[in-house]
């Protein structure tokens, strides 16, 4: 019997043993594979025999195969992953558009001096058409610039839609995969079994699935893992995935948003998704690339409508009044695909007012309208009082317009500036129509006897100008000169209005002043500036407004508010720089925590492999030693 015991024990040992050398050569030859938690072999006494004067050993057995993991380090390392990856993403894509905005060569800052640099010399010689057609030719460039930067802008966009699209297939597709390993480890542990390997696998697709989107996991009683992305967008429930899907802005078909299906319906989850890659983008567009488009193109629009203003107050070469130097750029209003009826259109007022932001107006019913500045969050209560169009009161700079026939819930995205700047075009190509001087010119008779100058006259600001601006007006002194009568066309021919010497004296859209003491009688002129071929007065005017705060409610110039912007993405790229860096030695950190508990270590594989192998060859050596014994007992009995 003594040596029947000692040959289970031997074989017990062998095959123990030959299992850990199994499991030690499996740890090594997944040494390299991605998501492998390195095995051990749990090593357990088995039950011993009673043998009247004590319990006798009767070997060893291997219990169980163990995976060396840790949920927590797990758990750390898809977090930091997932936000690594966003911040990376983030952090790659605002710095192409950091790049373009501050570049010296594709900047718009360049282009706008250039501009400007050109005005002011029409300025200098309002009758060179050299100096005109310079003009021209930097107004072309300036346009062109624009467009430039908004096409590229326009291009980011379409990359993250076809980036989100290859992100959520890449998403369904682990979804699909996670769900069929649950079922192959539900099967296997229902049978008693614990499938290291496909619960390594199914670690490791979660895993890829946490670098495109912040996930998390429950796990189950079978043995599967409920898997949620974003913030609780169930992907995997049990044996079943769930899809995401990629489908067109409610207001712009051009603009991918992400999809959650509930039965029939598709919910609208773009703001719920987080973490990974695409959280990573969707952040760059609304973060990055909505104010960039918006700002650029509150410039433009900003540029467009104060210049026309002023240039329509001026007169050009052929003696007519100026035009639209640009063509203002047409505010945009895009109705939900949802909508039952209505319309909205945007009009532009006032430079000063516009904000890098768009809007959404609801209709609430009963008349009653709420815009939403969306880049703040704050609303305008509009109440329209059922007329039809009613258009508002001016809103940052614009009014709306608004016709009946929505209903109740029914919204518009308002763009009163985004894409400005691929809107904005050159409307003088004549280098004679730019009007660089003032339609109007001033004198004192030569004949007065008093002290009395008059200024130069000045168009007031507000246009389109006074239909009367040019016709001729005449400001004779009454006896006392202490008031005077006004003739002209559109004046009303006032008399006996009160003088004072330097105040405004307004009339047909133009204000000047008469200073110093005038004699009774004293005649003083304005008329049009005819033939007026070398006066700069409105081209100063114009050369002026590059230093004038028009835009940011009166805050910034055209180059300060473009500065801005590119201080803001500089900004924003510069601290997710810092951020990914950080994250990414927090995952860092993660992996090689991860690793010292899960991670095949090949020297300690190596040492074990030794350790098994002799203890696998003492086993060996009891089943010969525990044989040798057994033919010695035989041949003793046959004698």
């Amino acid at each position: 019997m003594a040596s029947g015991d000692m040959l289970g024990v031997g074989i017990s040992g062998l095959l123990a043993f030959q299992r850990a050398l199994a499991t030690t050569g499996h740890n090594i030859a997944n040494v390299n594979t991605a998501g492998y938690s390195r095995q051990r072999v749990e090593l357990v006494t088995q039950t011993p025999q009673f043998a009247g004067n004590g319990y006798i050993g009767t070997g060893v057995r291997a219990d169980s195969i163990k995976r060396l993991y840790d949920d927590f380090l797990t758990l750390q390392v898809r977090t930091s992953t997932s936000s690594y990856n966003r911040l990376d993403r983030y952090h790659n894509m605002a710095s192409q558009v950091d790049g373009l905005l501050a570049d010296s060569q594709t900047g718009l800052a360049p282009a706008l001096q250039g501009f400007f640099n050109a005005v002011q010399g029409v300025a200098n010689d309002p009758a060179s058409i050299p100096a005109r057609q310079a003009l021209l030719g930097e107004s072309g460039t300036l346009v062109d610039r624009f467009h430039a930067l908004d096409r590229r802008l326009t291009e980011l966009n379409s990359r993250i839609n076809a980036d989100l699209k290859s992100a959520v297939t890449e998403v369904n597709n682990l979804a699909t995969s996670i769900a069929s390993l649950n079922q192959e480890i539900a099967r296997a542990q229902g049978s008693g079994q614990t499938p290291n390997d496909l619960l390594d696998q199914r670690d490791n697709l979660i895993g890829q699935l946490a670098e495109r989107v912040s996930v998390t996991t429950v796990a189950q009683s079978d043995g599967s893992v409920n898997v949620f992305a974003g913030n609780g967008q169930t992907l995997v429930a049990g044996f079943q995935s769930m899809a995401l899907s990629v489908t067109p802005n409610v207001y712009d078909p051009t603009r991918s948003d992400i999809g959650y299906t509930i039965g029939s319906t598709t919910v609208n989850v773009t703001s719920q998704i987080t973490g990974g890659t695409l959280g990573g983008a969707l952040d760059f567009r609304s973060q990055v690339l909505d104010t960039a488009r918006a700002a650029l193109g509150r410039v433009a629009a900003g540029l467009a409508k104060t210049f026309n203003d002023q240039h329509l107050l001026g007169m050009d070469l052929n003696g007519a009044m100026g035009g639209s130097f640009f063509t203002a750029p047409t505010p945009a209003v895009a109705p939900a695909s949802t909508n039952s009826g209505g319309s909205v259109s945007v009009a532009v007022t006032s430079a000063s007012g516009l904000q890098a932001s768009d809007y959404r107006l609801r209709y609430d019913g009963s008349n009653a309208y709420t815009l939403t500045r969306l880049s703040d969050g704050t609303t305008t209560a509009i109440a329209t009082g059922g007329a039809s169009p009613y258009t508002t009161s001016a809103i940052d700079g614009f009014t709306l317009t608004i016709t009946a026939g929505a209903a109740t819930g029914d919204t518009f995205l308002v763009k009163s500036v985004t894409g400005s700047a691929g809107g904005i075009g050159l409307a003088v190509s004549d280098p004679n129509k730019i009007a660089a001087a003032a339609p109007i010119r001033t004198a004192a008779t030569l004949a007065n006897a008093g002290t009395g100058a008059i200024s130069a006259g000045s168009v007031n600001t507000p246009p389109p100008p006074n239909a009367n601006l040019q016709q001729t007006v005449t400001i004779v002194f009454n006896t006392p000169p202490t008031t005077f009568n006004v003739s002209g066309t559109g004046t009303g021919n006032p008399t006996n209005v009160a003088y004072t010497s330097g105040g405004d004296i307004s009339y047909n859209g133009w204000t000047l002043q008469i200073t110093g003491s005038p004699a009774a009688g004293d005649t003083f002129t304005l008329q049009s500036n005819s033939g007026g071929t070398s006066d700069n007065r409105n081209a100063l005017l114009l050369g002026g407004l590059q230093s004038q705060q028009t835009l940011a409610g009166g805050t910034a110039t055209f180059g300060g508010a473009y500065s801005q912007l590119v201080s803001d993405v500089g900004a924003k790229t510069h601290a997710a720089g810092i951020n990914r860096d950080a994250q990414s030695t927090l995952r860092d950190q993660a992996v090689a925590a991860r690793s010292a508990v899960a991670g095949v270590n090949l020297d300690e594989e190596a040492a074990n492999m030794v350790r098994f192998q002799q203890a696998y060859q003492a086993a060996a050596q009891v089943i010969t030693v525990s044989n040798m014994l057994f033919e010695t007992l035989l041949g003793a009995v046959r004698r």
